[in-house]
């Protein structure tokens, strides 16, 4: 028999390549595929041409995960980019969601071994339980997105089809752009953002960081012991981890006019044509949220971001209904039925914004997506990964209606990009807009050892070492008796 070199396995293995058309036709047929005939052809000859793409090591059907490795990248301090590896030489690629652990992941391992990656959702259901709010979603959502990569593979096709065909074939961005204190510089950062880097849509950060330092300003913001705003995150107990209700912090008339005046700048800067949303404010209540609000109508902002925390939803709906500007929350929720149903049922926000890498992967945040739509609500997406991630969501906004824009968080970090190669034949971006793949199968990359190998993270030089100590399941999961 011919044998292959098969590079994630580092072994060879036998090459099914071989195996009759008719023989893979018949086992697709068992597996349950209808399609119909070609004009002037047999449905035999049509489901050969439809399934020209795949690979056929062996058939889809007889697909096996039996690895999973890990590197960790000093992307936005800490990510983890997964690699599921099989018994035909095909591999899928997820993410670990931004600053999480890898070992969310690799915990799932054991639970995985075995089966077939194409049973994405059977997969997502046995791991499912294994997934938090936050960071802790990471995991889950690394494998399910790694799962879609294979699944894409084995059937020559890309995700985006697995999960329903495109609505579009360009991903509309918004370039995320952190505080600057200074609001000339930061408006003529966010001009360039336009003029030359040809985004479309803005978000900006405005916290009560940039009123710190003005005297009456703000109300009880020394307790917090000098802090900057929302990333005062030294410890369980500060700043950044107390919840909003708890900090008592206000904002007076004065703070609301600078921080007015910062915006004003802005809009001057880049008009009234370009959404704008605003995101990071600090951690206030209520009502302050509220007067926060009102105050910034005028600018006609896109949206404001997680004023208070996304599980508050009684505080949201009041906010939403007593302001003008759209509210947006859920860049921390994961899955749809504990998560982003009550919001949504509830009318809390005016736009839903799931990162994928905690929502549960491309076929959950989907379902909220279109659950969403169903209730007249739009789903933005939340992202500050790397491109692995960012392709996952670009063929998820491409399979979603009520898509607004994704966001791009590493707009200045000139290596980003270059972590991957595409393997279709259109760039990853092009003037603020993601290129869906069209002509290539997975999510459409494949990544640039080299570059990668330049920006792992200090505390784990590995790149993809075996993980043999993740091999056993040690504990009998099942949720009831």
């Amino acid at each position: 028999m011919k044998k292959i070199s098969v590079k994630t396995n580092r072994e060879e293995i036998p090459d099914r390549a071989g195996s009759s058309r008719r023989d893979f036709i018949r086992k697709a047929a068992l597996g349950g595929i209808a399609i119909g005939g070609m004009m002037n052809a047999s449905v035999e000859d049509s489901v050969a041409h439809v399934t020209s793409g795949v690979n056929r090591a062996s058939s889809p059907s007889d697909l096996k995960i039996t690895d999973m490795r890990v590197i960790v990248l000093g992307n936005v301090g800490r990510t983890g980019i997964i690699r599921i590896d099989t018994n035909q030489g095909i591999y899928g690629l997820g993410e670990v969601r931004d600053g999480a652990d890898e070992r969310y992941a690799l915990m799932l391992k054991s639970r995985i071994l075995g089966l077939n990656p194409c049973n994405v959702e059977m997969v997502f259901k046995v791991i499912r339980q294994f997934g938090y709010h936050g960071r802790q979603g990471g995991g889950v959502c690394a494998i399910e997105m790694a799962l879609w990569d294979l699944c894409g593979k084995a059937y020559g096709v890309p995700a985006w089809q697995l999960l329903g065909g495109r609505y579009r074939d360009k991903i509309r961005l918004y370039a995320d752009t952190p505080t600057v204190n200074d609001p000339d510089e930061f408006s003529k950062k966010m001009k360039r953002r336009i003029e030359e880097q040809g985004f479309t849509w803005l978000k900006m950060d405005i916290s009560t960081g940039v009123l710190s330092d003005i005297p009456g300003a703000l109300v009880n913001s020394k307790f917090w012991d000098g802090s900057s705003g929302q990333y005062d995150l030294r410890d369980y107990m500060s700043y950044g981890n107390t919840l909003h209700p708890f900090t008592q912090l206000q904002i007076t008339d004065m703070g609301l006019e600078r921080m007015g005046v910062y915006i004003e700048k802005i809009r001057e800067a880049i008009g009234y044509e370009i959404p704008l949303g605003a995101d990071h404010f600090g951690h206030f209540d209520l009502n302050n949220a509220i007067r926060l609000g009102r105050a910034f109508e005028k600018y006609r902002l896109a949206w404001l971001e997680d004023l208070v925390p996304w599980f508050y939803t009684n505080e949201l709906k009041k906010i939403t209904d007593a302001i003008e500007t759209p509210t947006l929350t859920g860049e921390d929720i994961y899955c749809l039925k504990d998560g982003f149903k009550p919001l949504i049922d509830a009318h809390a926000v005016d736009i839903v914004q799931p990162d994928l890498a905690t929502a549960g992967g491309l076929l959950e945040t989907k379902k909220i997506g279109d659950y969403a739509e169903e209730n007249g609500i739009a789903m933005a997406l939340h992202m500050a990964g790397t491109p692995v991630c960012f392709m996952a969501n670009v063929h998820c906004a491409a399979a979603t209606q009520n898509f607004l824009a994704l966001e791009h968080h590493s707009v200045d970090v000139i290596w980003w990009e270059n972590l991957v190669r595409m393997t279709g034949k259109q760039p990853m971006i092009t003037k603020g807009f993601a290129n869906v793949p069209l002509d290539s199968p997975g999510l459409g990359i494949e990544l640039n050892d080299e570059e990668v190998k330049k920006h792992l993270h200090p505390s784990n030089k590995g790149y993809f070492d075996p993980t043999p100590e993740w091999n056993e399941k040690r504990s009998h999961d099942r949720l009831w008796s």
